[in-house]
C-alpha cells in the first residue's frame, strides 16, 4: 500500500501486508503494483522476528489510510487478532470463527483451518 497523503509520498512510503483483498468496485481495483491505497482487508501474518511496536504500527497506518479491516495471524500462539476503525481488537484463538463481517459477507472461517 502507498498511502496517499504528501507526508508519506517523498519518499513513498509502501505497507505491504502479507495478503489484501480490494472490493472490485474501487475506482482503483484494477490499479497495477503497488495499490495506491489501503486495501479493504489487510492480512498479516507475523514471523517470529516481529516486534510487536512495528506491528501495531502497521496495523495503525492501514486503518488510518482507509482499511476497513486487518487481521493479524499468530501462527505462534495459533490466533488471529481482528482489527477494525474505532472498535477494540478482538483476538480469536481455535474454537472461534474468523468472520467477514462488512468486509467479506458470507465469510466464515474456523481459525483452527487456518493452523491445521
Amino acid at each position: 500500500m502507498i498511502q496517499e497523503d504528501r507526508e508519506t509520498e517523498n519518499p513513498d512510503t509502501v505497507r505491504a501486508p502479507d495478503a489484501a483483498f480490494v472490493r472490485s468496485g474501487r475506482p482503483e481495483a484494477s490499479y497495477r503494483g503497488f495499490y495506491p491505497g489501503a486495501p479493504d482487508l489487510a492480512i498479516e501474518v507475523l514471523s517470529p522476528d516481529d516486534r510487536p511496536g512495528y506491528v501495531r504500527e502497521k496495523v495503525a497506518e492501514w486503518l488510518e489510510a482507509g482499511a476497513r479491516a486487518v487481521w493479524v495471524v499468530d501462527p505462534r500462539i495459533r490466533t488471529v487478532t481482528v482489527h477494525q476503525p474505532r472498535r477494540k481488537p478482538k483476538r480469536l484463538g481455535e474454537d472461534d470463527t474468523l468472520r467477514g463481517g462488512a468486509v467479506l459477507p458470507g465469510f466464515e472461517l474456523p481459525v483452527a483451518a487456518i493452523f491445521a
